[in-house]
């Protein structure tokens, strides 16, 4: 990668008027925003659908898109809604905070007004898309129409004959085509929408930068209809599930719930399902951040039904031949690899022999005494920088909350931090002058914020993935401030190479 910088910035933190970030006007507006600062990277997370929690780490599919994001005015546009009856809709009272109950109601009201005109003008390229996407989108489609049949509950709630898809899921599917209907529209205008937004994207000089979880939701259509790709009994339930083990911040680990590939299956058809998703994500993105990437080294595995994930044992992933085999059959991979978490020698010599970039956290760094990994004179070029992720306090709400006097001393000194400087822009310019060939910068630290704007506290449900960016933001005067730190620290895109002494 070259030397240059971006942005972490969820579509869903977007404003606007319809209670959830989308890809309408806002999402062109920091398109135009990043390229004025001469970023070259917008680094979202994943665009999958949300269930229970509300992540979009625990998707229904690893390919459907999140109908939340759609943006409406453009529907307007198209004489499929009116603005009056959108505007009657209730999408929550606080801007900066996306209220995912209202929204849930909302926007499928919205959604299914529009699917009606829809379906009376198809657009010309409507049963293509259908076609080249049948593989996912058909099973997909089944999958939430029987859902809703049965109030939304998780698939292994469903009557035995409609926990496979089958004679019995087919027929509910047939009895209400207006459901199936529904969610192949929402995936055309999903990704058509998405299509024209990157495309936006690119030719302004701005790389999106895409998220994919290691690992589906127990809860989606993969375990639905492809049980065999998992580590499975004969009813298809999983025998064994992600987590982490137990560690300084928990005694008992994290119990993640995601079955487990069976990695031997995947090995015999030379990773098909991996190398579709992975064909799929590289039409969405320029680059691909593969979330727990140390999974594919080993994993920690915690038999299904365990009382916390203290009972788990780490076992072996496909190692560097998963890899090799995509390679051979996708070429190279702009990948970024997240990782993160209990790092092994051989989890590095994995990353090494990918080539792929690792990610360094300056929030990590500083425990108010010792040399840390995560400091900035540790990295090397083939890295990307942050001051935190998603998952991280925000810069100043870890220093106001979070770190201990001994914790805020260092930093300081290590930041060079002037009198008057704010810590979190002290962390920005940091990890611009850093070694990484890229950094990348969250929103939040950008505009300072605290901790009231923290996407994400892992291990917790509810509260999180609800921050919205507020309107008007995006001043002047942070965007001087950004397009001086790029420049300063020679992060322009196509910037020359470095003068060599004579």
């Amino acid at each position: 990668m070259e030397r240059a910088s971006g942005v972490l910035m969820p579509v869903s933190a977007l404003p606007g008027p319809y209670g959830i970030g989308t890809f309408g006007a806002a999402a062109h507006r920091l398109v135009d925003f990043l390229a004025a600062c001469e970023q070259r990277y917008w680094q979202i997370l994943p665009l999958t659908t949300t269930s229970f929690g509300d992540s979009p780490y625990q998707s229904f599919s690893a390919y459907a898109g999140n109908p939340y994001l759609i943006d409406l005015e453009a529907l307007c546009q198209a004489g499929l809604l009116d603005r009056a009856d959108l505007d009657a809709l209730d999408w929550g009272d606080d801007p900066q905070r996306v209220d995912y109950e209202r929204i849930f109601t909302a926007k499928r009201e919205a959604l299914a007004s529009a699917c009606e005109g829809f379906y009376q003008e198809l657009p010309a390229d409507f049963e293509a898309f259908c076609q080249d996407q049948e593989d996912w989108l058909e099973p997909y489609c089944e999958f939430m129409t029987v859902k809703e049949e049965f109030d939304l509950r998780a698939y292994w709630e469903w009557p035995a004959a409609c926990q496979k898809r089958g004679a019995a899921t087919r027929a509910i599917c047939a009895a209400h085509p207006g459901r199936m209907r529904y969610h192949r529209m929402t995936q055309y205008i999903f990704w058509s929408q998405w299509r024209d937004l990157k495309t936006y994207a690119n030719a302004r000089g701005v790389l999106v930068v895409g998220d994919m979880p290691i690992y589906v939701s127990r809860d989606s259509v993969e375990m639905w209809d492809t049980p065999d790709l998992f580590l499975t009994d004969a009813q298809g339930q999983p025998t064994d599930v992600a987590g982490t083990p137990p560690d300084q911040f928990s005694a008992t680990g994290q119990y993640w719930g995601n079955p487990i590939y069976d990695w031997e299956a995947m090995a015999q058809d030379r990773y098909a399902w991996w190398v579709r998703r992975i064909r799929a994500s590289l039409d969405l993105y320029d680059v691909i951040r593969i979330d727990h990437f140390r999974g594919f080294e080993s994993f920690w595995d915690v038999p299904f039904g365990s009382p916390s994930a203290a009972a788990g044992t780490w076992a072996k992933g496909p190692g560097i031949d998963f890899f090799q085999e995509l390679a051979r059959q996708l070429g190279d991979l702009p990948i970024i690899a997240e990782d993160l978490g209990f790092l092994t020698p051989e989890v590095i010599a994995m990353r090494d022999a990918t080539g792929f970039p690792g990610m360094k956290i300056l929030q990590f760094a500083f425990d108010g005494d010792h040399d840390s990994y995560y400091l900035p004179h540790h990295y090397d070029h083939n890295t990307v920088a942050y001051v935190g992720t998603h998952d991280n306090q925000t810069a100043r709400g870890w220093y106001e909350t979070t770190a201990t006097p001994r914790q805020r001393e260092q930093a300081d000194r290590y930041l060079h931090r002037g009198a008057d400087e704010p810590f979190s822009a002290a962390m920005n310019r940091t990890i611009a002058a850093s070694p990484s060939d890229t950094c990348i910068y969250t929103m939040q630290d950008l505009l300072d914020l605290g901790d009231e704007a923290r996407i994400n506290t892992p291990a917790t449900v509810g509260g999180n993935w609800t921050w919205r960016m507020r309107r008007g933001a995006l001043t002047r005067s942070v965007e001087e401030g950004l397009r001086a730190l790029t420049q300063t620290y020679f992060r322009v895109p196509g910037t020359p190479e470095p003068v060599l002494p004579q």
